[in-house]
């Protein structure tokens, strides 16, 4: 009886010596980090945008890293997108969003721009930010990326500013509860 007793005792005192130690190594979050349950993962299919793929890979790129409450990820084949894009020879446009999961926008890259000398990272960038819902702000400076090609052609800038962000954090806040601005429009780049 005796040994059973020192085992239980001494399996007890384990027990809370590893709960002790798991508590005193976690981690807090850190200030502003997302809950993995509450990023809305969107859907994109290039699979008609021959030509463009590593300029939407860098613009997927520079939102994801950017904002963190919605992630863009590439559909698998076959499967249905939240963002189809695809490559056009006229001017790029999109339709307005936020996109929502089950939803689906169009995104066209449009070579007219790309041929009069505006940077290919920074259309896709500029177009995925309609899908989420960002219309553009034209005129404006390089530094904003919705301002689009009044920025001139020097302006290569694929990253979204601090108010950018912002405004597409708080579309896609509380999954998607959040209100929406009007959309239902297709909004061409063209200056």
């Amino acid at each position: 009886m005796q040994k059973f007793l020192w085992l239980k005792t001494a399996g007890a005192a384990a027990a809370i010596t590893l709960a002790a130690a798991t508590a005193a190594q976690a981690t807090p979050a850190p200030a502003g980090a997302v809950d993995a349950a509450a990023v809305v993962t969107l859907r994109y299919d290039d699979s008609r945008a021959v030509g463009w793929e590593s300029a939407i890979a860098a613009g997927v790129a520079s939102w994801n890293a950017n904002v963190d409450n919605v992630e863009l990820v590439e559909a698998a084949p076959g499967t249905r997108a939240e963002i189809v894009i695809v490559a056009t020879s006229g001017w790029p446009q999109a339709y307005l969003g936020p996109v929502r999961p089950g939803g689906q926008v169009r995104v066209e890259l449009g070579s007219q721009a790309v041929s009069q000398g505006y940077n290919k990272t920074r259309i896709a960038a500029h177009e995925l930010g309609h899908s989420l819902g960002l219309p553009d702000t034209k005129p404006g400076p390089c530094s904003q990326l919705m301002s689009g090609s009044s920025a001139g052609t020097s302006c290569t800038n694929a990253v979204p500013n601090l108010t950018e962000q912002a405004r597409v954090e708080s579309f896609y806040a509380n999954r998607l509860t959040a209100p929406v601005p009007a959309g239902g429009r297709t909004l061409v780049d063209a200056h």
